[in-house]
């Protein structure tokens, strides 16, 4: 995010031990998390490579490794203009040798500056590229949900930003009692202002705030409790039920920072309770770390369920799908046991929360509600950066996300979403432009409308166009529950009886004989009427060969040296009469071939009786006439293979050159 410490992998404090004495000073900066000043560094080393020989193998290489580095150290600190200015370079330049990660990059930079008609075509390259590799790309492939089913999203909330907003950094909040904590980089030292050199600011501490009675505003009060708050980060925490017990995320600080192998200092999450001390006032005592934390990842964002049963958090620790993961535990009484009859701690072993919610981007600041998970991810398709999304809570399942839309959502980072769900008033955390520095935290009302859609459509020949009748149509939930069927009436249109959820995920499928059977997700609208689902199915008789349209049966076998039609041969060409009646204005042509075995001429006269005896047949069955242009026998004169006379070739290689071949010359 723009300049500040909200990534949970970028909160992390890196320390720099001895280097190679090769190692460029923008490297260093760049390792160690200091974006700005690598970024001015890698500028000057692409403008004297560009000078030189672009010819050069080992300058390309340069070149192409300074243009990752430029465009990530900006991408990094959300300067998404001069991103995509690098990213822009690297991609025209190097096309082909960039992995699919650069193409997602090169997406969320372009977003970030609102060129969203770009960035569904990258989009699209970036799905095809990772298809097999990363499960984003079937969030970003424009098959079932496109880029601008977000855009037009009818708006749902209005926001405000509020008055403690600093030119700093500024999120992380959640409900206190009647009041609000956050996390700020403003500084409230009296004598000495510590900087953290990544962003040139003052470390995270927790503030609290009190709000105005329409819960639109919010004032600084002071620090919240002082106690808590280190040298080093303090932000985005959550509280028990009782708000007797308050979990927040903090530098692996206890007297001193601990690191890994690599200098790294990590996240962890603390746990404090409320009790009063020898003076009889309540402060939060007895910080601890909880068990999961760990000296090698990072582990933060916590949330915890209405209930006090779950605590839900952030992390990059082994098992997690992509940078950053959600994951959730059980709380439990300190002397319980988990499954492997160990003691818990109080803390069941670490779940995450799976490919549903999470993505091979990164999931980060959950908020749970009895009513749904909310969340912020740049895996699932968005708006660009870190969009909100929410996730409901359908017997203890999690449904597929749903973007929420402008204006909560923006063009670059959106996140820190908590929310009052009977109020319908919360607050969010964007870094847009429009913002008063870093960071903002912004007041929001939600607008609850009551909302249902109807699913309706049509269907139609994928080649043709042609509307297709008595198809069935099942309507599902997402996880395959049947909810309605109907068919196809004669113009091809259909529509399923029940009223649905808006913005809902469902399952469409549309299955007739000789079609292909057709599975599409939908995503009903986010205001009430209709979601209109037109689909295209294909029709397995019919195929399309270079620009030839063709009809596609078994193979038409004839005895040695004859050309009547035999009972298997007419099991076949019986499809074709068929086809033929579903389209009365269908006309086609006939082509036998042979193999190159027996005198040329005699194959030729032998195919053309057979191309004759089968157009015979098929009018005997009800076609007319005119509607087959010629019937023609080519004999071995139209080979497919390289078995011309003399060359040796298997039966099965002489068999592809024996075909009656139906041509389509009219739909």
């Amino acid at each position: 995010m723009k300049n500040t410490i909200t990534l949970l992998i970028l909160c992390a404090i890196t320390f720099s031990y001895g280097q190679n004495s090769s190692t460029e000073k923008a490297d260093r900066l760049f390792d160690k998390m200091w974006y700005k000043e690598a970024a001015v560094l890698y500028e000057n080393k692409i403008q004297k490579l560009e000078k030189r020989n672009k010819q050069d193998s080992t300058n390309q290489q340069d070149y192409f490794r300074v243009l990752k580095r430029a465009g990530d150290a900006y991408f990094f600190n959300t300067d998404m203009k001069n991103a995509n200015r690098f990213y822009d370079q690297l991609i025209s330049n190097f096309n082909e040798e960039v992995s699919p990660e650069y193409i997602f990059r090169y997406v969320h930079s372009l977003e970030g500056i609102g060129k969203y008609r770009e960035a569904k075509y990258w989009m699209k390259e970036f799905a095809k590229r990772s298809k097999e590799t990363d499960d984003r790309s079937k969030n970003f492939d424009q098959v079932n949900f496109e880029i601008e089913d977000v855009l037009n999203m009818e708006p749902r909330f209005l926001l405000k930003n509020l008055s403690i907003n600093t030119k700093y950094s500024d999120f992380g909040p959640m409900y206190y009692k009647d009041q609000l904590v956050y996390s700020s980089t403003v500084d409230t030292s009296n004598f000495h202002t510590r900087i953290y050199e990544w962003n040139k600011q003052p470390y995270l501490n927790m503030h609290l705030g009190e709000m105005d009675g329409l819960e639109s505003d919010v004032v600084n009060i002071g620090e919240f409790a002082k106690n808590l708050n280190t040298r080093y980060h303090e932000a985005t925490l959550a509280f028990s039920p009782d708000e007797t017990k308050v979990y927040f995320t903090r530098n692996n600080y206890n007297g001193k920072l601990g690191r890994d192998g690599k200098g790294t200092n990590h996240l962890k999450i603390y746990s404090a309770e409320l009790a009063k001390d020898k003076d009889s006032t309540l402060t939060w005592q007895n910080v601890k770390e909880l068990p999961f934390n760990s000296e090698e990842y990072s582990v933060g964002h916590p949330t915890v369920s209405s209930d006090g049963k779950l605590l839900y958090f952030v992390s990059d620790m082994p098992g997690s799908i992509g940078g950053t993961d959600i994951f959730v535990v059980d709380i439990l009484d300190e002397d319980a046991t988990n499954e492997n009859g160990e003691k818990s701690n109080g803390y069941s072993t670490p779940r995450n929360l799976g490919e549903k919610v999470n993505t091979a981007g990164r999931e980060m600041f959950p908020f749970i509600t009895d009513r749904a998970l909310y969340f912020a991810s740049d895996g699932h398709l968005g708006l660009g950066g870190l969009d909100v999304f929410q996730s409901k809570v359908q017997d203890s399942t999690f449904q597929s996300p749903v973007n929420l839309g402008a204006p909560l959502n923006s063009e670059l980072d959106d996140f820190g979403f908590i929310v009052n769900e009977e109020k319908n008033k919360g607050f969010v955390c964007s870094n847009r432009l429009s913002g008063k520095g870093d960071d903002d935290i912004y007041s929001f009302i939600r607008e609850d409308i009551i909302c249902n859609q109807l699913i309706r459509g049509s269907v139609a020949n994928n080649i043709t166009g042609e509307s297709i009748a008595d198809v069935k149509m099942i309507l599902m939930d997402e996880n395959g529950v049947k909810l309605d069927s109907t068919l196809t009436d004669l113009r091809g249109a259909y529509k399923f009886k029940p009223r649905l959820d808006c913005s809902t995920t469902f399952n469409v499928m549309a299955s007739k004989n000789n079609y292909e059977t057709r599975e599409k997700l939908v995503l009903t609208l986010d205001k009430s009427g209709e979601t209109i689902v037109p689909l295209g199915l294909d029709n397995m008789l019919i195929v399309k060969e270079g620009d030839l349209l063709k009809i596609k049966i078994g193979i038409i076998y004839f005895d040695l040296d004859k050309s009547f039609i035999r009972n298997d041969a007419a099991v076949e060409l019986n499809k074709v009469v068929l086809l033929m009646k579903e389209y009365p204005r269908m006309i086609i042509k006939i082509e036998s071939h042979t193999d190159s075995r027996a005198r040329d001429a005699y194959n030729l006269q032998l195919s053309d009786r057979r191309a004759k005896a089968t157009r015979d047949y098929i009018i005997s069955q009800g076609i007319e006439s005119d509607r087959i242009e010629s019937a023609i026998g080519y004999g071995e004169t139209q080979l497919i293979n390289n078995c011309s006379n003399g060359v040796p070739c298997t039966e099965t290689e002489h068999q592809m050159n024996r075909r009656s071949e139906f041509i389509i010359l009219q739909m």
